[in-house]
């Protein structure tokens, strides 16, 4: 029998359920990492697409990294913080609809739980026990009625992680450009090993936390975030007079 996750002793299962559910912030971290990774590639494939030197190269993206980072991490904060807003607005309109039509709130425990299957004397003593504590009747229509999730992560540390993340792993393309003694062309093509080889290892790294195929999550970031690379050397190439003339102003 393969080994499970976690133990099924019942002290072992009181611990665990009394601790509750502890926020994670993978999802923030990798879509930050992978989008800081995609957008400073995409500018270091466009200008090497284009021709530009690698001064150029480096200065762009290092520009949109920081950009782009703030700009992502405040708006993971915006869309955490307008999901924590969503859970208070839902529960003070709960608690109101509790003190004013009690019943009605009853009848809609009694049939939440009809669904799942309770009936007769079991049904009625579920609804009283729910509704005998106003805390735990509004937390049970949070989930049921309205599908909310009530552990939901902090808003400050969600755009900290996705900030951190998409500055930490977008600064990689961008490795190889700081070396002035590798040309254009060497620089990028290590800047896209080394791309290749962080958006397989995302990948990876994701796989292995969640419980998934690793080999598979690395090679469908990959994938994804090799597709979206080539999409911009190419588009890079299309706009290679627009970029040239802007070289050669700064560097003029």
């Amino acid at each position: 029998m393969a080994e499970l996750e976690h133990s099924h002793h019942p002290e072992d299962i009181e611990r665990r359920l009394a601790a509750g559910r502890q926020p994670s912030y993978l999802r923030d971290a990798i879509l930050g990492g992978i989008d800081g990774c995609v957008t400073t590639f995409a500018v270091v494939a466009s200008v090497a697409g284009a021709g530009l030197p690698g001064v150029v190269a480096f200065s762009l993206g290092l520009a949109s990294l920081i950009a782009d980072g703030f700009s992502m991490g405040v708006s993971n904060y915006q869309g955490v913080k307008s999901d924590r807003d969503a859970v208070a607005q839902a529960r003070a309109t709960e608690n109101r609809h509790i003190r004013q039509v009690p019943d009605g709130e009853r009848e809609e425990i009694r049939q939440i739980f009809a669904r799942k299957g309770f009936e007769g004397d079991v049904l009625e003593k579920i609804v009283d026990t729910i509704s005998s504590d106003e805390s735990l009747w509004v937390d049970t229509m949070l989930r049921e009625e309205h599908g909310l999730e009530l552990e939901g992560v902090d808003p400050i540390r969600a755009a900290l992680w996705t900030f951190g993340a998409f500055v930490l792993v977008g600064a990689i393309p961008l490795l190889p450009f700081m070396l002035p003694m590798l040309g254009v062309d060497i620089a990028f093509a290590v800047s896209s090993t080394l791309t290749a080889i962080t958006f397989f290892g995302i990948g990876f790294v994701k796989g292995v936390i969640v419980g998934e195929g690793r080999m598979r999550a690395g090679i469908e970031t990959l994938l994804m975030g090799g597709g979206a690379a080539l999409i911009a050397y190419f588009v890079g190439g299309v706009f290679e007079p627009m970029m040239t003339e802007m070289g050669l102003a700064i560097s003029g």
